[in-house]
């Protein structure tokens, strides 16, 4: 996974993982989970993914659109 770069410096999100139509959030507290197409949309995880690469506003989108959008919980 990478280092979420948390810009804004609150962020709760800690690392991240890019794939084809799906992304992996890991969050502080360590809880993870996996993001894909068809469960959180594909426009919302082409945001998720550039937001993630920003690293600014990830953990502000996820709870404001995608909120229990996650396809499975991993950790």
């Amino acid at each position: 996974m990478e280092r979420y770069k948390n810009i804004g410096g609150d962020s709760g999100v800690a690392a991240y993982e890019i794939g084809q139509g799906s992304i992996t959030v890991q969050f502080r507290d360590g809880a993870t989970y996996l993001y894909t197409s068809q469960s959180a949309g594909v426009a919302n995880i082409a945001e998720m993914q550039g937001l993630a690469v920003a690293g600014h506003g990830l953990n502000s989108f996820i709870n404001r659109v995608v909120r229990k959008g996650y396809a499975q919980k991993l950790r």
